[in-house]
């Protein structure tokens, strides 16, 4: 058999390959690298390089913004301890992006008139955020999402408290000294208000006003101009009548904070939001599938409904559960799924009336309700453009359904426009003697009561507050 010879190109060209220059070819890696786990000691941490670089972050951004100064530790003060707090900082999508880590202070050893007061920090209402993002949809504003870095470090202390020094970061020269904090830090039982109160005051500076309604909703209104700002402790969703104003609002609050802009509302709380032509989706399909297996829950068969339509569950039926801590955490993740889910609102509510307790039958209702979610997992809330601003309430009542008090169990739902805003169900707190009774007690009812002053628990008031 002759030799196959390799065919001639009989083009001039002169190429690489014609004039005998090769380069060397490099394997494709398929594996892609791992992140390092996270370390279970202070020792380890400051031997991996990547979460060293993380604390040395952190640290420089506490002494950048002035938290503390070193003094002697003064007589009989309460001197409160810290510690590394390391953590894996994801995507939305669930795949790895950057290393955290923070000093965080045990606020359970600060003492009450000493070294705090006041702890409370008001964050945005559920019903807020929907109202707002249907307003912004209904009038085709933009919506953008902001991040505050270093949160609690904003916050301006008036109480005096004493801290360590950080570990592995102590100063060499007075390795004896303590921290006299001049700003907050994360631990502090103070930090979240600290935090809120100094954003609040530069907000309102700015010519912004808080709802009564919900004090984490602040409103700016200059003539056609308007601002709705949203804040969730360090996340924050902010709107504007015209894009030139939003950036204008944006600057302003980057001027003044470490803040990041994280473009256009996506991911918001554990919260995805879809934009699509004149609608928004809101949906927690990653949320729910994380239930399904914390639940161990994730290969089951789905079912078609919630709930069993047959009688309400007695407190005291059947045998204890095994684990009712699980039964609380799962009860919980789900009273966080109804953010997006009022499909399972009813059902929820009805499990969650025996955390202090749960019993078989109570196990049993929670697990039809993650059979619904196996098949419906990329449910969620959908908001369209409306020409309507009309507020409009549903509600109704059952009467003395609760086998245990005989209390009436009602619910409401709150259309603004066309969309669906908030909704509850709920056990009344008094024992009606009719039917009509139970109706007009449910919340949301507004007859044969006279109207709510503004910023009480009425649904219907702060909602129609906000839309104006």
């Amino acid at each position: 058999m002759l030799p196959v010879t390799p065919p001639v190109n009989p083009h001039r060209m002169i190429t690489r390959a014609k004039d005998g220059f090769r380069m060397a070819t490099q394997p494709f890696t398929l594996t892609a690298s791992t992140p390092s786990p996270i370390p279970s000691s202070v020792c380890a941490s400051l031997a991996d390089p990547n979460w060293r670089a993380a604390m040395e972050d952190e640290y420089g951004a506490l002494m950048s913004n002035g938290t503390w100064e070193l003094v002697s530790r003064p007589r009989h003060s309460n001197v409160v301890t810290g510690k590394w707090i390391f953590t894996q900082k994801l995507r939305a999508d669930g795949s790895f992006d950057r290393y955290k880590a923070r000093w965080v202070l045990r606020g359970f050893t600060q003492r009450p008139g000493v070294d705090y007061d006041e702890t409370f920090s008001p964050v945005v209402k559920p019903a807020t955020v929907r109202t707002v993002l249907s307003i912004a949809v209904s009038r085709d504003w933009p919506i953008q999402q902001l991040d505050v870095k270093n949160t609690f470090l904003h916050g301006t202390l008036t109480e005096t408290v004493y801290c360590s020094q950080p570990t592995g970061f102590a100063d060499p020269a007075h390795p004896d000294l303590v921290c006299r904090l001049k700003k907050s830090l994360y631990g502090l039982k103070q930090a979240p208000r600290a935090w809120y109160s100094r954003f609040a005051s530069f907000l309102l500076s700015q010519g912004f006003a808080e709802a009564k309604s919900d004090t984490s909703l602040f409103v700016f209104r200059r003539g056609s101009d308007t601002v709705y700002l949203l804040l969730y402790v360090d996340d924050i969703i902010l709107t504007a009548s015209s894009t030139e104003l939003l950036r204008r609002t944006i600057s302003a609050l980057q001027r003044e904070f470490a803040m990041k802009d994280l473009g256009p509302l996506h991911h918001f709380l554990g919260i995805t939001v879809e934009r699509r032509p004149d609608k928004l989706f809101l949906h927690q399909r990653t949320y729910t599938l994380d239930i399904l297996k914390r639940a161990v829950m994730a290969d089951c068969k789905p079912c078609s409904t919630p709930v069993d339509l047959k009688a309400k569950l007695a407190a005291d039926s059947g045998p204890p559960v095994r684990d009712p801590s699980q039964f609380r955490s799962i009860a919980g993740a789900l009273q966080y799924l109804t953010f997006t889910r009022p499909d399972i609102a009813y059902a929820v509510q009805q499990i969650c009336l025996h955390m202090h307790d749960p019993r078989e039958p109570h196990l049993t209702a929670m697990k039809r309700i993650l059979l619904y979610l196996q098949g419906t997992p990329d449910y969620g809330l959908l908001l369209r453009r409306s020409s309507s601003s009309d507020l409009l309430i549903y509600t109704d009542a059952d009467w003395a359904g609760c086998p245990d008090t005989r209390g009436s169990t009602s619910g409401y739902a709150v259309f603004l426009g066309d969309n669906l805003v908030s909704w509850s169900a709920k056990r009344q707190t008094i024992v009606s003697r009719s039917s009509a009774e139970a109706e007009s007690s449910a919340p949301g009812t507004l007859a044969r009561r006279p109207p709510k002053p503004m910023g009480t628990s009425s649904s219907g008031s702060y909602l129609r507050a906000i839309a104006r």
